[in-house]
Protein backbone atom coordinates (compact mmCIF):
# COMPACT_ATOMS: atom_id res chain seq x y z
CA UNK A 1 0.00 0.00 0.00
CA UNK A 2 1.18 3.52 -0.82
CA UNK A 3 0.79 6.27 1.76
CA UNK A 4 1.31 10.02 1.30
CA UNK A 5 2.02 12.09 4.42
CA UNK A 6 1.70 15.88 4.25
CA UNK A 7 3.64 17.89 6.81
CA UNK A 8 6.33 15.21 6.70
CA UNK A 9 9.00 17.53 8.13
CA UNK A 10 6.97 18.19 11.28
CA UNK A 11 7.10 16.38 14.59
CA UNK A 12 4.20 14.03 13.82
CA UNK A 13 5.19 13.70 10.17
CA UNK A 14 8.68 12.48 11.01
CA UNK A 15 7.51 9.84 13.48
CA UNK A 16 4.64 8.68 11.26
CA UNK A 17 6.91 8.29 8.22
CA UNK A 18 9.38 6.27 10.32
CA UNK A 19 6.62 3.98 11.60
CA UNK A 20 5.13 3.45 8.14
CA UNK A 21 8.53 2.58 6.68
CA UNK A 22 9.11 0.10 9.51
CA UNK A 23 5.73 -1.48 8.67
CA UNK A 24 6.88 -1.90 5.04
CA UNK A 25 4.58 0.67 3.47
CA UNK A 26 5.71 2.60 0.42
CA UNK A 27 5.75 6.17 1.71
CA UNK A 28 5.84 9.60 0.09
CA UNK A 29 6.42 12.63 2.28
CA UNK A 30 5.40 16.15 1.27
CA UNK A 31 6.40 19.31 3.13
CA UNK A 32 7.87 22.76 2.72
CA UNK A 33 11.63 23.07 2.37
CA UNK A 34 14.46 20.55 2.32
CA UNK A 35 13.85 17.08 3.73
CA UNK A 36 14.57 16.90 7.47
CA UNK A 37 13.98 13.16 7.74
CA UNK A 38 16.86 10.65 7.99
CA UNK A 39 15.37 8.40 5.29
CA UNK A 40 16.73 10.03 2.14
CA UNK A 41 18.39 6.87 0.79
CA UNK A 42 15.61 4.38 1.51
CA UNK A 43 13.93 2.80 -1.51
CA UNK A 44 10.48 2.84 0.06
CA UNK A 45 10.52 6.59 0.75
CA UNK A 46 10.34 9.60 -1.55
CA UNK A 47 10.27 13.23 -0.37
CA UNK A 48 8.70 16.18 -2.20
CA UNK A 49 9.37 19.84 -1.40
CA UNK A 50 5.84 21.09 -2.12
CA UNK A 51 3.73 23.58 -0.15
CA UNK A 52 0.03 23.08 0.47
CA UNK A 53 -0.78 26.27 -1.45
CA UNK A 54 0.94 24.85 -4.58
CA UNK A 55 -2.06 23.32 -6.36
CA UNK A 56 -0.09 22.13 -9.39
CA UNK A 57 2.72 20.74 -7.24
CA UNK A 58 0.28 18.70 -5.14
CA UNK A 59 -1.34 17.36 -8.29
CA UNK A 60 2.06 16.28 -9.65
CA UNK A 61 2.93 14.44 -6.42
CA UNK A 62 -0.37 12.55 -6.30
CA UNK A 63 -0.34 11.75 -10.02
CA UNK A 64 3.20 10.37 -9.77
CA UNK A 65 2.88 8.38 -6.53
CA UNK A 66 -0.82 7.39 -6.74
CA UNK A 67 -1.25 6.91 -2.98
CA UNK A 68 -3.97 4.65 -1.63
CA UNK A 69 -4.01 6.53 1.68
CA UNK A 70 -3.28 10.18 2.42
CA UNK A 71 -2.54 11.42 5.94
CA UNK A 72 -3.01 15.18 5.91
CA UNK A 73 -0.88 16.37 8.82
CA UNK A 74 0.42 19.56 7.21
CA UNK A 75 -0.93 22.85 8.56
CA UNK A 76 -0.11 26.27 9.92
CA UNK A 77 -0.22 25.51 13.65
CA UNK A 78 1.30 28.58 15.32
CA UNK A 79 -1.84 29.82 17.08
CA UNK A 80 -0.77 33.44 17.55
CA UNK A 81 0.58 33.69 14.00
CA UNK A 82 -2.77 32.42 12.70
CA UNK A 83 -4.54 35.12 14.72
CA UNK A 84 -2.22 37.81 13.30
CA UNK A 85 -2.37 36.66 9.67
CA UNK A 86 -5.77 35.26 8.75
CA UNK A 87 -4.90 35.13 5.07
CA UNK A 88 -1.81 32.94 5.55
CA UNK A 89 -3.76 30.69 7.92
CA UNK A 90 -6.62 30.37 5.41
CA UNK A 91 -4.23 29.49 2.60
CA UNK A 92 -2.40 26.78 4.54
CA UNK A 93 -5.26 25.22 6.49
CA UNK A 94 -8.31 25.70 4.26
CA UNK A 95 -7.07 26.27 0.70
CA UNK A 96 -4.34 23.66 1.22
CA UNK A 97 -6.97 21.10 2.21
CA UNK A 98 -9.08 22.05 -0.83
CA UNK A 99 -6.05 21.59 -3.09
CA UNK A 100 -5.27 18.19 -1.61
CA UNK A 101 -8.83 16.87 -1.85
CA UNK A 102 -9.21 18.11 -5.41
CA UNK A 103 -6.01 16.36 -6.50
CA UNK A 104 -6.68 13.15 -4.59
CA UNK A 105 -10.38 12.37 -5.03
CA UNK A 106 -10.00 10.40 -8.26
CA UNK A 107 -6.93 8.46 -7.04
CA UNK A 108 -6.78 7.90 -3.26
CA UNK A 109 -9.20 5.70 -1.32
CA UNK A 110 -8.76 6.93 2.25
CA UNK A 111 -8.07 10.45 3.54
CA UNK A 112 -7.03 10.87 7.18
CA UNK A 113 -7.10 14.45 8.43
CA UNK A 114 -5.18 15.43 11.57
CA UNK A 115 -7.14 17.99 13.60
CA UNK A 116 -6.98 19.49 17.08
CA UNK A 117 -8.63 20.00 20.45
CA UNK A 118 -8.72 23.70 19.56
CA UNK A 119 -11.91 23.12 17.55
CA UNK A 120 -13.67 23.16 20.98
CA UNK A 121 -14.50 26.15 23.17
CA UNK A 122 -12.84 24.77 26.31
CA UNK A 123 -15.80 25.37 28.60
CA UNK A 124 -16.21 21.74 29.64
CA UNK A 125 -13.23 19.54 28.75
CA UNK A 126 -12.93 15.76 28.31
CA UNK A 127 -14.55 16.04 24.89
CA UNK A 128 -15.99 13.06 23.03
CA UNK A 129 -16.19 12.83 19.24
CA UNK A 130 -19.86 13.78 19.06
CA UNK A 131 -19.51 16.93 21.20
CA UNK A 132 -20.31 20.22 19.48
CA UNK A 133 -17.23 22.19 18.32
CA UNK A 134 -16.95 25.92 18.92
CA UNK A 135 -13.44 27.32 18.37
CA UNK A 136 -12.34 30.42 20.26
CA UNK A 137 -9.41 31.37 17.99
CA UNK A 138 -8.74 31.61 14.26
CA UNK A 139 -6.50 28.55 14.14
CA UNK A 140 -9.30 26.41 15.58
CA UNK A 141 -11.76 28.02 13.16
CA UNK A 142 -9.67 27.03 10.11
CA UNK A 143 -9.14 23.49 11.38
CA UNK A 144 -12.90 23.08 11.83
CA UNK A 145 -13.52 24.48 8.34
CA UNK A 146 -11.06 21.93 6.97
CA UNK A 147 -12.82 19.14 8.90
CA UNK A 148 -16.05 20.14 7.14
CA UNK A 149 -14.31 19.93 3.76
CA UNK A 150 -13.00 16.46 4.57
CA UNK A 151 -16.50 15.28 5.52
CA UNK A 152 -17.75 16.26 2.06
CA UNK A 153 -15.18 14.29 0.06
CA UNK A 154 -16.12 11.21 -1.96
CA UNK A 155 -13.12 9.36 -0.50
CA UNK A 156 -13.46 7.35 2.69
CA UNK A 157 -12.34 9.73 5.41
CA UNK A 158 -11.28 9.83 9.02
CA UNK A 159 -10.66 12.86 11.23
CA UNK A 160 -8.09 12.32 13.98
CA UNK A 161 -8.21 15.03 16.63
CA UNK A 162 -5.30 15.22 19.02
CA UNK A 163 -4.14 17.36 21.94
CA UNK A 164 -0.85 18.98 23.04
CA UNK A 165 1.60 16.72 21.18
CA UNK A 166 5.10 16.45 22.65
CA UNK A 167 8.26 14.59 21.66
CA UNK A 168 11.55 15.00 19.79
CA UNK A 169 12.18 15.52 16.09
CA UNK A 170 14.90 13.42 14.43
CA UNK A 171 16.77 16.38 12.97
CA UNK A 172 16.70 19.96 14.16
CA UNK A 173 14.90 21.05 17.31
CA UNK A 174 11.29 21.67 18.28
CA UNK A 175 10.61 23.43 21.54
CA UNK A 176 7.76 22.16 23.68
CA UNK A 177 6.72 22.50 27.29
CA UNK A 178 8.94 19.61 28.43
CA UNK A 179 12.14 20.86 26.80
CA UNK A 180 11.34 24.45 27.90
CA UNK A 181 10.89 23.41 31.54
CA UNK A 182 13.97 21.18 31.51
CA UNK A 183 16.27 23.78 29.94
CA UNK A 184 15.16 26.61 32.24
CA UNK A 185 15.37 24.59 35.45
CA UNK A 186 18.79 23.25 34.48
CA UNK A 187 19.92 26.89 34.33
CA UNK A 188 18.25 27.58 37.71
CA UNK A 189 15.84 30.03 36.10
CA UNK A 190 12.43 30.70 37.64
CA UNK A 191 9.50 29.98 35.35
CA UNK A 192 5.78 30.72 35.41
CA UNK A 193 3.43 27.94 34.30
CA UNK A 194 -0.35 28.10 34.04
CA UNK A 195 -2.55 25.93 36.21
CA UNK A 196 -5.97 26.95 34.88
CA UNK A 197 -5.74 25.17 31.51
CA UNK A 198 -6.46 21.44 31.19
CA UNK A 199 -5.24 19.09 28.46
CA UNK A 200 -4.58 15.40 27.76
CA UNK A 201 -0.96 15.62 26.50
CA UNK A 202 -0.10 13.21 23.69
CA UNK A 203 3.28 11.57 23.12
CA UNK A 204 4.05 11.78 19.40
CA UNK A 205 4.77 8.06 19.00
CA UNK A 206 1.33 7.26 20.42
CA UNK A 207 -0.31 9.60 17.90
CA UNK A 208 1.62 7.98 15.04
CA UNK A 209 0.54 4.52 16.25
CA UNK A 210 -3.06 5.69 16.51
CA UNK A 211 -2.99 6.90 12.90
CA UNK A 212 -1.43 3.58 11.82
CA UNK A 213 -4.38 1.79 13.46
CA UNK A 214 -6.79 3.99 11.47
CA UNK A 215 -4.95 3.03 8.27
CA UNK A 216 -4.78 -0.68 9.05
CA UNK A 217 -8.43 -0.92 10.10
CA UNK A 218 -9.59 1.37 7.26
CA UNK A 219 -11.47 3.24 9.96
CA UNK A 220 -13.92 5.98 9.03
CA UNK A 221 -15.36 8.85 11.05
CA UNK A 222 -13.97 10.97 13.87
CA UNK A 223 -11.49 9.67 16.46
CA UNK A 224 -9.99 11.40 19.47
CA UNK A 225 -6.42 10.19 19.87
CA UNK A 226 -4.42 11.62 22.77
CA UNK A 227 -2.90 10.68 26.09
CA UNK A 228 -5.17 9.38 28.83
CA UNK A 229 -4.08 11.65 31.69
CA UNK A 230 -5.82 14.97 32.35
CA UNK A 231 -3.08 17.44 33.31
CA UNK A 232 -2.52 21.17 33.59
CA UNK A 233 0.69 22.64 32.14
CA UNK A 234 1.77 23.28 35.75
CA UNK A 235 1.32 19.57 36.60
CA UNK A 236 3.31 18.66 33.49
CA UNK A 237 6.10 20.98 34.58
CA UNK A 238 6.18 19.47 38.10
CA UNK A 239 6.31 15.95 36.66
CA UNK A 240 9.13 17.01 34.33
CA UNK A 241 11.10 18.52 37.24
CA UNK A 242 10.61 15.35 39.29
CA UNK A 243 11.71 13.15 36.40
CA UNK A 244 15.01 15.03 36.02
CA UNK A 245 15.47 15.69 39.76
CA UNK A 246 15.36 19.44 39.15
CA UNK A 247 14.27 22.13 41.59
CA UNK A 248 10.49 22.41 41.24
CA UNK A 249 10.49 25.33 43.69
CA UNK A 250 11.59 27.40 40.68
CA UNK A 251 8.17 26.76 39.10
CA UNK A 252 5.59 29.43 39.92
CA UNK A 253 1.92 28.52 39.63
CA UNK A 254 0.00 31.22 37.68
CA UNK A 255 -3.18 31.58 35.64
CA UNK A 256 -3.44 32.30 31.92
CA UNK A 257 -4.21 35.99 32.49
CA UNK A 258 -0.56 36.40 33.55
CA UNK A 259 0.51 36.13 29.93
CA UNK A 260 -0.31 38.41 27.04
CA UNK A 261 -1.16 36.21 24.05
CA UNK A 262 -2.68 37.37 20.79
CA UNK A 263 -4.98 34.37 20.41
CA UNK A 264 -7.34 33.13 23.09
CA UNK A 265 -6.76 29.53 24.20
CA UNK A 266 -9.59 27.17 25.20
CA UNK A 267 -9.35 26.72 28.95
CA UNK A 268 -10.41 23.09 29.39
CA UNK A 269 -9.95 20.59 26.57
CA UNK A 270 -8.59 17.05 26.76
CA UNK A 271 -10.28 14.04 25.23
CA UNK A 272 -12.39 11.06 26.08
CA UNK A 273 -10.51 8.40 24.07
CA UNK A 274 -12.82 5.47 24.80
CA UNK A 275 -13.94 5.23 21.15
CA UNK A 276 -10.33 4.87 19.97
CA UNK A 277 -9.70 2.35 22.77
CA UNK A 278 -12.69 0.22 21.78
CA UNK A 279 -12.75 0.48 17.99
CA UNK A 280 -9.04 0.78 17.22
CA UNK A 281 -7.37 -0.91 20.19
CA UNK A 282 -5.51 2.33 20.90
CA UNK A 283 -3.67 2.38 24.23
CA UNK A 284 -1.39 5.35 24.93
CA UNK A 285 1.50 5.39 27.36
CA UNK A 286 1.45 7.48 30.53
CA UNK A 287 2.97 10.96 30.63
CA UNK A 288 5.87 9.60 32.73
CA UNK A 289 6.47 6.86 30.16
CA UNK A 290 6.45 9.49 27.42
CA UNK A 291 9.12 11.47 29.27
CA UNK A 292 11.25 8.36 29.56
CA UNK A 293 10.86 7.64 25.83
CA UNK A 294 11.83 11.20 24.96
CA UNK A 295 15.09 11.09 26.88
CA UNK A 296 16.09 7.44 26.76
Amino acid sequence: MKVLVTGANGLLGQHLVKLLIEKKYEVAGMSRGACRLPFKNIDKFKYFDVELIDEEGIQRVIDSKKPTVIVHAGAMTQVDECEKDHNACDLANIKGTVNLIKAAESIAEHLIYVSTDFVFDGLRGNYAEEDQPGPVNYYGHTKLRAEDLVRQTSMDWAIVRTCLVYGNTFEGTRSNIITWVKENLEQNKKIKVVTDQIRTPTYVEDLAKGILLVIEKKAKGVYHISGNEILTPYQMAIKTADFFNLDKNLIEEVNASTFSQIAKRPQRTGFDISKANTELGYKPMSFSEGLERMFS
